[in-house]
């Protein structure tokens, strides 16, 4: 069946009484009308003058978006000192005309952002930094709760998943933790052995890297790589789960989140980075060994002779106690930040990339408090 031609668009203004009533029929379609101008003048003259008009469109037959934007450009022409009641609109053109208004209304000018003092600023920071230590506060204290129920057996801790985790925080690390440390241990060495080697100490140099190693740069340099490698693991694992709405199901199946993904991750770092500090002091030892004897008129025997006497039990205990405070500290940190952590993929990184900044920022703050003990205790 063929499609019936339109029909001209028709317009006539009806005086009743102190009314007037602006009819239009035929079929009002964008192809008939254009851009005519013309008929949009012609109407508004008609209307100049006229207290108001009710526009009627009960009588049109086909029509589209041109009738809206021929409505439109009427009002505008006949704004000034005319009122145009269109009370009579079809319900269709009515919404439509409606909808237009508010599109080409003007857009409300931007609010001005509120002036926030510098000290209304740093009383944002202190309660934020406050509920945070709150809740970090919360999370040790309910670790350290559930690790004496786990010590029974009583808790949802897996055997497996514990052990899997220290065999990835573990075995995963050694070599990263090997290459480290032993360039730590040389570039000691060497430093110590340009200096000392002016004063004809060059023996000194096994007291240097000794003390050094094992009191601090082992458990620091130790701890530093797991916080980069296995600290970010953790928060971008958790702060997945938290997107794909797994911990959520979890708590709807009455798993306890402490027992199934903190308690693990805590025990397996703390239990694994005082064997890699040991394991790292040696490395350590080794580098500082084999660049003192190359650079220096040493022999191995008395490096070695010269480090047994340098170094006591006071300094392997300080640089062990360390390594277990920070392993912790790394744990948290990352499971932490992995369940405050949003629901976007972008999220997951930003916790990643923040558990690495917590936890190598507070492995030196922490280093920094165990240096003024120990100074204080005269260690």
């Amino acid at each position: 069946m063929s499609e019936q031609p339109a029909s001209s668009p028709v317009w006539r203004i009806e005086a009743n009484a102190d009314t007037y009533v602006l009819h239009l029929t035929g079929d009002w379609l964008s192809v008939a009308l254009g851009a005519d101008q013309g008929t949009v003048d012609a109407v508004a003259s008609a209307l100049v003058g006229l207290p108001g008009a009710t526009v009627r469109t009960d009588a049109i037959g086909r029509w589209d978006t041109g009738l809206i934007v021929y409505l439109l450009q009427l009002r505008a022409a006949v704004a000034q000192g005319f009122v145009l009641d269109d009370t009579a609109l079809s319900k269709p053109v009515a919404r439509l005309l409606r909808l237009a208004e508010v599109g080409l209304a003007a857009p409300s000018p931007p609010m001005a952002r509120p002036t926030v003092g510098w000290l209304a600023r740093l009383g944002w920071v202190a309660i934020r930094g406050g509920r945070e230590a709150i809740a970090v506060s919360d999370l040790l204290g309910s670790t350290l709760l559930r690790t004496g129920v786990g010590l029974t057996g009583r808790s949802q801790t897996r055997r497996g998943d514990v052990i899997a985790l220290m065999r990835d925080a573990g075995a995963g690390a050694l070599a990263i933790v090997a290459v480290v440390n032993f360039l730590v241990g040389g570039i000691l060495a060497f430093v110590g052995a340009v200096q000392l080697e002016r004063f004809g100490a060059e023996i000194f140099v096994a007291n240097l890297v000794g003390v050094a190693v094992v009191r601090e740069m082992a458990a620091i340099m130790t701890a530093i790589v797991l916080a980069g490698r296995t600290g970010g693991a953790y928060a971008a694992e958790i702060a997945a789960m938290q997107g794909a709405e797994e911990i959520d199901a979890l708590a709807v199946l009455g798993v306890s989140i402490q027992d199934y993904l903190i308690l693990p991750r805590v025990v397996a770092l703390s239990t694994m980075m005082p064997l890699l500090y040991v394991y790292g002091c040696a490395f350590g030892l080794l580098g500082g060994l084999l660049v003192a004897v190359l650079t220096l008129d040493l022999s191995a025997t008395s490096f070695v002779n010269q480090l047994i006497a340098s170094v006591n039990a006071d300094q392997f205990w300080i640089g062990l106690s360390k390594s277990v405070v920070f392993g912790l500290l790394i744990a948290l940190a990352g499971c932490r930040l992995g369940l405050k952590a949003g629901r976007s993929a972008s999220d997951v990184g930003r916790a990643a990339t923040a558990a690495v900044v917590a936890g190598i920022v507070g492995v030196i703050a922490v280093d920094a408090v165990f240096a003024l003990c120990a100074n204080a205790l005269g260690i």
